[in-house]
């Protein structure tokens, strides 16, 4: 049980590092917060900050969790407890997401999660997420909307895995995880329906 409990917070401390935050002021000199959406993650970061860093903050907050449900989840994983492997790697997965939405280092305002959980995702079951990134991209074609390529993705995530035949585990997380981040892009669901939501390569009006 020690083990566990030590295994969610140091999860949940590794998805709290707000690297967009940290580059915007490192190679920007800005507060993200205070600019584009406000929001502390990669696509704001781009939108108000330029492509490089935006690029490398995706890339890293993506790392966070497939450092997390790699390596720290066999860290810190005993065969004699009662969590499964993959379950146990489903509550880390889960938190690593919950530490960048929330971040303790920025007030508890962070990203969307969806970046950390794709990083997630494919430490957990890469060829599903291939997948689910195909058609992101093909959504993002289509629509220009990252938020809806990023709903769909979410909603479609869940299927594949069970199409796959993946662990109950991750297909149950991946179905907890989707709703999560839905919820979390409820403002820009709403901006979808008034025809407001920002376009992919549309710059923010006070970025």
């Amino acid at each position: 049980m020690p083990n566990i409990i030590i295994g969610i917070i140091v999860s949940y401390l590794i998805g709290a590092i707000p690297f967009s935050y940290i580059l915007g002021k490192l190679l920007k000199g800005i507060d993200i917060r205070d600019h584009g959406s406000g929001n502390v993650g990669a696509t704001n970061l781009i939108r108000s900050a330029g492509k490089l860093p935006g690029v490398i903050a995706l890339l890293l907050d993506a790392l966070k969790g497939l450092v997390v449900v790699i390596f720290v989840a066999e860290f810190f994983y005993r065969p004699e407890a009662l969590l499964s492997l993959p379950l146990f790697k489903s509550i880390l997965g889960f938190a690593v997401v919950c530490g960048h939405i929330w971040t303790v280092f920025l007030k508890f305002r962070g990203g969307k999660g969806v970046a950390t959980a794709i990083g997630v995702f494919i430490g957990l079951a890469p060829m599903a997420t291939a997948f689910g990134l195909c058609i992101w991209g093909l959504s993002a074609l289509i629509f220009r909307y990252v938020s809806l390529s990023s709903i769909i993705m979410a909603i479609s995530l869940p299927v594949i895995m069970f199409i796959l035949h993946k662990p109950k585990e991750y297909i149950l997380f991946a179905c907890l995880l989707g709703t999560f981040i839905i919820y979390k892009h409820r403002a820009n669901i709403s901006r979808l329906i008034n025809g407001t939501e920002y376009k992919i390569g549309q710059r923010l009006n006070n970025s």
